[in-house]
């Protein structure tokens, strides 16, 4: 059975599908999987050991599509379900099994405030793209991937750091996901342990502005490390503080213990953090945390604007920024410090 998954963008959608690719292949004895995705995406997925052969989307699509007629592929799960997805499945002519993207219910709640989403997390809405092949959420949770080469040694990051630090996500793909400068400082300024900042190319002048402030206590990595190196670094952090960005599904897949920040966007939108139900079982035996959940979420509840997109915005639409600017960064580092210092304030 040979089967061709296709998810093109960006880097948290795609380690959110994992389980599928996963799944699939362990439990369907003859699956071949292969996985379709953008060229600029190719890392995430290079290093998969459950994915039999990539191909990637360039500049034109009709390329992608001759070289997937060759393929003679069985069926089709569309993971995107967008026009160019629809290109691919129309031109293959096989069966396909397509994910809803909830748009209608999420316009309901980003414009009028009315909620009809399902309590459902995309990854299960993911699985259920492959049910009627018996397929079965395994409880793993989300994978990734990271070749030799790609490791991060310890001579890369700082002396003070290397036995260990807290990571702060400090970028995301719009401003409107981003926790603000000032608070970062602020929140850096809280913390008594080492710090790395974490985030692209993009972020790095604004993470040199942050780490001027304690350049030992912090070190910025943005713009420093590839992807998968920086995703190396979530993985030995003992800590991470995250936006609603790709990095954060990455410390999921890693099952690092997380504060999750949410500004215009919400978890109701079924993408938040995501350890899978074994790694949740076992944790909920050993923990002293309330919720018996490897990670927090603070968000600014009962925000009259919010959510105002489902992606986000360069700048607040109000003005105001609120659904940032009222997280406390004290409220942050409390959460730190209940998880890795039983509640005791350092």
């Amino acid at each position: 059975m040979k089967f061709l998954i296709i998810r093109f963008s960006s880097i948290g959608d795609i380690v959110l599908t994992t389980p599928v690719i996963r799944c699939l292949k362990k439990q369907i004895a003859t699956a071949e999987v292969h996985y379709l995705t953008k060229s600029n995406y190719a890392s995430i997925v290079a290093a998969n050991p459950y994915i039999d052969k990539i191909h990637y989307l360039e500049k034109d699509i009709q390329d992608v599509i001759r070289e997937l007629q060759q393929e003679n592929f069985d069926y089709v799960i569309d993971l995107h379900n967008n026009m160019r997805s629809f290109k691919v499945k129309d031109a293959l002519k096989k069966k396909s099994f397509v994910v809803s993207k909830l748009n209608v219910k999420k316009w309901l709640y980003t414009n009028l405030k009315v909620n009809f989403l399902p309590t459902v997390h995309i990854v299960d809405r993911y699985l259920k793209t492959v049910e009627s092949f018996g397929v079965k959420n395994d409880g793993v949770g989300l994978d990734y991937f990271i070749a030799d080469e790609d490791r991060v040694k310890d001579t890369d990051i700082p002396t003070s750091h290397q036995a260990g630090y807290i990571g702060i996500v400090i970028g995301a793909a719009l401003n409107t996901k981003k926790y603000p400068m000032h608070k970062i400082k602020r929140l850096c300024e809280l913390l008594k342990h080492p710090v790395m900042l974490l985030g692209g190319l993009e972020d790095a002048d604004e993470g040199e502005r942050i780490a001027a402030d304690d350049p030992i206590k912090i070190y910025n990595a943005c713009g420093k490390f590839n992807l998968n190196e920086s995703a190396d670094l979530v993985r030995r952090a003992k800590l991470i503080i995250t936006n609603d960005t790709g990095l954060m599904h990455i410390a999921s897949a890693f099952k690092r213990p997380a504060v999750s920040l949410w500004g215009n966007t919400v978890p109701e939108f079924g993408m938040y953090p995501y350890y899978g139900e074994n790694f949740l079982s076992n944790y909920n035996a050993t923990s002293v945390n309330a919720k018996n959940l490897p990670y927090d979420i603070l968000e600014v509840r009962d925000l009259g604007c919010r959510p105002c997109s489902k992606i986000g915005y360069d700048k607040c639409p109000k003005g105001h920024f609120k659904c940032m600017e009222l997280i406390d960064p004290g409220s942050i580092v409390d959460k730190i410090n209940k998880r890795l210092y039983n509640g005791k304030a350092i």
